[in-house]
């Protein structure tokens, strides 16, 4: 059977197709399955307030989304950030309009110094720790209405009752601000959930690696274009960036079409394969009963 294969399109054609895709996978998540990141927060928290009340840790629907998300990361790396998560998609869309507005205006747009996201993407862990530890000591249910993600589910469910939410609802609108300026602001530095994912070992052979040999002297498109400033691994390395939400934007910005996904069969072909995972996540979810 002959293999389907896009590398005979342009490279404007691709980079089109990637980002229609992109953008289409994260609108039928968005639309379709949003309580997924809540499901998986919700598993943390339940594991955190079993821990700390001494009882028996309980397969709850909430810690079988938490195993099953964290199951489907370590194979197929951060997919489920990148495309799934409406939090994420969100922030994606916020981040879209301030480009669109910089290109409109002819402004360059303007980021965050990578040395400066670099710091604060290692608040996302202290972030992760404190609800652990509220979790943990049973105090967590005093911080009712401080969470940004409970009031942007809210939203999301056209609920605008939100009395006793004050506090969530200024969180939320700053870290709007700073998803309309910086991609994936909430995402590197915020997320408890992102903090779970990027500590998980992930298999390289779906992992995106660069030929770093064929590369232009002095060339770092990739990492200029990466959402994480990450520098991808040479190619057949082991190695997999922990915050790597697998966007595969740097596979369309490099000139020389160095970066590809760690299995060669599947070089090429990575929209083919962003399909292929979205649908293998969506029966996973359902599965799930999301």
């Amino acid at each position: 059977m002959a293999r389907l294969d896009i590398r005979n399109l342009s490279k404007r054609q691709r980079v089109k197709l990637h980002g229609y895709v992109r953008a289409g996978i994260q609108l039928f998540y968005f639309l379709l399955i949003p309580g997924a990141f809540t499901a998986a927060f919700n598993g943390v928290k339940f594991i955190g307030t079993a821990v700390g009340s001494n009882k028996p840790l309980e397969l709850s629907a909430f810690v079988m989304a938490l195993a099953g998300l964290c199951a489907f990361t370590i194979v197929f790396g951060r997919f489920f950030c990148g495309f799934a998560c409406a939090f994420g998609s969100f922030g994606d869309a916020l981040h879209g309009i301030y480009t669109w507005i910089c290109k409109k205006r002819k402004k360059k747009v303007k980021q965050l110094p990578p040395r400066l996201m670099a710091v604060c993407s290692a608040l996302k862990y202290v972030v992760l720790a404190a609800i652990v530890f509220m979790c943990y000591k049973g105090i967590y249910g005093q911080a009712r209405g401080t969470s940004p993600w409970d009031v942007f589910s809210m939203f999301r469910a056209r609920n605008i009752q939100l009395s006793g939410y004050t506090v969530g609802v200024v969180i939320l609108l700053l870290l709007m601000a700073g998803m309309f300026f910086q991609e994936r602001f909430f995402c590197r530095c915020f997320c408890p959930m992102g903090a779970v994912f990027s500590l998980l070992p992930v298999l390289p052979f779906f992992s995106l690696q660069r030929d770093r040999d064929h590369c232009r002297p002095g060339c770092s498109a990739c990492t200029m274009r990466c959402p994480s400033d990450i520098e991808l691994p040479k190619n057949g390395s082991p190695a997999v960036m922990g915050d790597c939400f697998q966007c595969q934007k740097c596979v369309d910005t490099c000139p020389q079409g160095n970066v590809h996904i760690g299995l060669n069969i599947l070089r090429g072909n990575e929209v083919i394969y962003t399909v292929v995972r979205a649908v293998l996540l969506f029966i996973l979810l359902k599965w799930l009963g999301m």
